[in-house]
């Protein structure tokens, strides 16, 4: 990197599932629309021909005059190449196929237990965590290998358990996962203030001060305000108000949900039970949650006003994105440079030196910033992103309410590591009946059926080991 006249040249990011055909579109736009920052994106994914269409597509973008960022795409086809004198690293893959998906969340569907994303918790997060660890491994070894000073961002799910494994392989990484989830939340409470006659004009979510708690996808404000504004007792008057009909968020939700959109019934009924403010989409918190609760079937679902996303809809909705990338590496279609409200680049400026900045990052708790949680557990709070640094925030204490639902999910979190790396199925079976979605959903005997078949459908995916 060169740095001039406050602003840095000559970037350089590899970039780790570099053939996304969505992601990496929006990863283009905000580099294109950032003037302070230029230099070259290193693209790398199994599949040469996707990467090859997204160079097409950012040098494209990047030609454009409207584009006051420049970046220069290239396709490489090892991770030795793309990773060695790399800047930056970003990681954002799809572990198997929306086969492997389907497995991990309509199998369970045979014992009851319902998933409304299955990346993350419940049975489905934890096979999916089981192929996608031994990339992992992967990648921290090249990245020690190769890249040893370079800052790591990880958008992979299950994102707790991807940071996890780079720490576990390489200690001395500098890596950190990203997650837009808190933003959502911000934007409901910004919307709640306008429509409650607070403010006239839309508010930038930024300005939603909030001190954040938890777990990836299971994030937790216990403070938030606005220009002296404690928000808690006006979210308590609009929950009490609204809560039947909920809050529509279809104005304000993050660019990445507005095709799973909720009413925020799920947040606004833990919020009533725990009294923080859950900070993440309901589909996300009623995973975590016992599986009588907001997913006991699909008729509960339905009743809190969100949704079971298919796998079926993820697949017609990957052969839509492959006919858009087919237009917009041939130039039929266009990609408007507008904002995406992902915070990758502004943290990658403020690493830089460019920027000083607090945000929500998934970094292990070695400092302790959540002082109730073990060490050794990656969670989610506020950092400050300086050059070079990361330094988190204190977060405090999670009230002991909502630490009993955190726990299990930490103890499962070391099991599957731990399953991941030596293969053992005990350990498995251990984590399914320790989740809460399938606690007392079914026999231990049944549950260990459900954990062997579901291994089995996704053998292919893991390491000889479990063969």
């Amino acid at each position: 990197m060169k740095y001039f006249d406050n602003k840095v040249k000559d970037v350089t990011i590899a970039y780790i599932g570099g053939g996304s055909r969505g992601w990496a579109w929006t990863f283009m736009t905000d580099l294109a629309r950032e003037e302070r920052m230029s230099g070259t994106i290193r693209l790398y994914d199994i599949d040469r021909k996707a990467s090859e269409n997204n160079a097409i597509i950012g040098n494209h973008i990047s030609e454009k005059k409207e584009a006051v960022g420049k970046w220069k795409y290239e396709v490489y086809d090892t991770l030795k190449d793309a990773l060695t004198g790399a800047d930056f690293v970003v990681i954002s893959i799809m572990p198997g196929t929306f086969d492997e998906m389907a497995i991990d969340v309509h199998m369970p569907e045979r014992l009851g237990i319902y998933q409304s994303v299955g990346d993350t918790a419940g049975p489905g997060g934890m096979i999916r965590a089981l192929r996608t660890l031994p990339m992992f491994v992967e990648f921290a070894e090249a990245i020690k290998k190769y890249s040893p000073d370079a800052w790591v961002i990880n958008y992979t799910n299950p994102m707790t358990l991807c940071v996890k494994i780079l720490y576990h392989v390489y200690p001395e990484i500098k890596a950190f996962g990203c997650c837009h989830e808190v933003f959502g939340t911000q934007n409901v409470l910004a919307g709640i203030l306008k429509k409650e006659g607070y403010v006239k004009e839309d508010i930038d979510r930024h300005d939603i001060h909030v001190n954040v708690l938890g777990i990836n996808h299971f994030t937790w404000f216990d403070y938030a305000s606005y220009k002296g504004l404690d928000l808690f007792p006006i979210y308590k008057k609009y929950v009490d108000e609204h809560m039947a009909e909920g809050y529509d968020s279809s104005d304000t939700e993050n660019w990445a949900n507005k095709c799973f959109a909720c009413k925020h019934r799920v947040k606004m009924d833990l919020f009533r039970r725990f009294g923080l403010i859950a900070a993440a989409g309901d589909r996300h918190l009623a995973e975590f949650m016992p599986g009588d609760s907001y997913l006991k079937d699909p008729e509960t679902v339905e009743s809190w006003d969100f949704g079971l996303t298919s796998v079926d809809w993820r697949k017609q909705d990957l052969k839509n994105r492959l006919e858009r990338a087919r237009k917009l590496a041939s130039f039929e279609e266009e990609v408007k440079l507008e904002p995406t409200g992902e915070e990758g680049i502004l943290l990658i400026k403020a690493l830089c030196g460019l920027e000083r900045v607090v945000s929500n990052v998934n970094i292990p708790n070695t400092s302790l910033q959540i002082s109730n949680l073990p060490k050794e557990a990656v969670v989610e709070t506020n950092a400050v992103f300086e050059r070079d640094a990361i330094r988190p925030v204190f977060a405090g204490k999670i009230p002991e309410n909502v630490l009993a639902l955190i726990k299990p999910h930490v103890e499962n979190h070391e099991r599957i590591l731990k399953a991941s790396l030596t293969y053992d199925k005990s350990l498995v079976y251990e984590a399914f009946k320790n989740d809460p979605l399938v606690k007392g959903r079914a026999s231990d005997k049944e549950i260990e059926k459900l954990a062997d078949d579901m291994i089995e459908a996704t053998k292919k995916y893991l390491p000889t080991g479990w063969k």
